[in-house]
């Protein structure tokens, strides 16, 4: 392939009241950790080089120009739209919290009540509010299609404590991780594999390249790809994403958080963040998509618990390499666009984060690879949309 020859509310009450995180003393750079670094700007060291573009305004500044988009939610109004958090209602859970479907009205009270999810911040964790804080700016900043639409927030404070919810459109076919990994789903076909592939490509190039400010999402994984009715993927839990450098600079210093298994090397190593961070996790994503494994699986074999290291014993351009496709797609891919995808993965994964191609290469080499699945897979796809419709109807 071509693409491889580079290789608002006001107070009701001093004892509760609904706030809306724009305010000026909540919602800037230093306060939420949205910014460019988590040290103390002494402690920031930022190198040159021309790997990155710089940002050239800041996730606060546009938050300011777009946040009237969000709908201020009350916490009743969520409360009572997930029957008071009800376990029956629960559909996910994670480090910040628990996530909820429900019922909303349209902001007008007409029509219909519209399914959403809601997700309830966790009160124990001071990091869980930051993050709260990060995702409701970026998400009321961003719009594409391969990102989940934030509707809404809620921010109460009581004496009972704060309260913190975020709401989101309902994604009823669950995520990127519950159908490669979970036996209660079947398994992903080819070419929709390919297609979720190149929608959070998508998804992420325009994090990287397509907004005023470069955003680094530093979370990418399985679980965080979210799939609508129609099994379009889209990018979720922004909590951990960062603003890219400023002018003249290429990295973000910043402590080391994410996802064991997912996060770059070199970021792991040094603190710097770069948008090849995400390239990176991209890799390892990649290799989930072929294998149907996860990137660290301490069920298995100890020779086979870390994906990165086990798929290394298949070499892309030998015989053995059709060992490490997932046995659910039962033969039915194109066999030279699984090994592109391989020879993609590791662009990725290279350990120079300066050699790792840009999300708009990744997505050059996908659509080529998409180009050489045999047509005799149409047949797979009419089956494949049958068990997604299946799915779907039974939520």
């Amino acid at each position: 392939m071509a693409c491889f020859g580079f290789f608002k509310k006001s107070p009701k009450g001093a004892s509760e009241r609904s706030s809306a995180p724009a305010a000026a003393s909540a919602v800037t750079a230093s306060t939420i950790s949205t910014s460019r670094s988590d040290e103390p700007a002494a402690g920031r060291h930022m190198s040159r080089s021309t790997d990155s573009t710089a940002s050239l305004k800041s996730i606060p500044a546009l938050y300011e120009e777009r946040a009237q988009d969000l709908r201020v939610f009350e916490f009743d109004e969520l409360r009572n739209a997930t029957n008071d958090f009800s376990r029956m209602n629960k559909i996910g859970e994670g480090g910040f919290g628990s996530v909820y479907k429900g019922y909303i009205r349209p902001p007008d009270g007409e029509g219909g009540k519209k399914l959403v999810a809601i997700k309830k911040l966790n009160q124990r964790g001071l990091q869980g509010h930051k993050q709260w804080l990060a995702e409701v700016q970026f998400l009321g900043v961003v719009e594409h299609p391969n990102l989940v639409k934030l509707l809404g927030y809620c921010a109460k404070d009581g004496e009972r404590g704060i309260e913190r919810l975020l709401v989101y459109e309902f994604m009823p076919n669950k995520s990127l991780e519950d159908h490669l990994f979970s036996r209660a789903y079947p398994g992903l076909l080819w070419n929709l594999r390919l297609k979720v592939a190149l929608g959070v490509a998508e998804g992420l190039q325009y994090l990287h390249e397509g907004l005023e400010v470069q955003v680094i999402y530093r979370d990418f994984k399985a679980s965080n790809v979210l799939l609508d009715k129609e099994f379009n993927p889209k990018l979720s839990d922004f909590g951990l994403a960062r603003e890219g450098p400023t002018e003249g600079q290429t990295h973000v210093s910043t402590a080391v958080v994410g996802t064991y298994g997912y996060a770059a090397p070199d970021y792991i190593e040094t603190g710097h963040l770069t948008i090849k961070s995400d390239v990176w996790s991209f890799g390892v994503v990649l290799y989930e998509i072929l294998t149907g494994r996860r990137s660290v699986d301490r069920n298995r074999p100890r020779n086979e618990q870390k994906l990165l290291d086990w798929v290394r014993q298949f070499p892309v351009e030998t015989r053995r390499f059709y060992m490490i496709m997932d046995p659910r797609i039962r033969n039915e891919y194109s066999a030279e666009a699984a090994r592109e995808i391989a020879k993609l993965a590791n662009s990725c994964l290279v350990k120079n984060p300066k050699e790792r191609p840009s999300m708009s290469e990744v997505i050059e080499c996908l659509k080529r690879a998409m180009e050489m699945v045999p047509k005799k897979e149409s047949s797979a796809k009419k089956l494949n949309r049958k068990r997604t419709d299946s799915i779907a109807s039974r939520r």
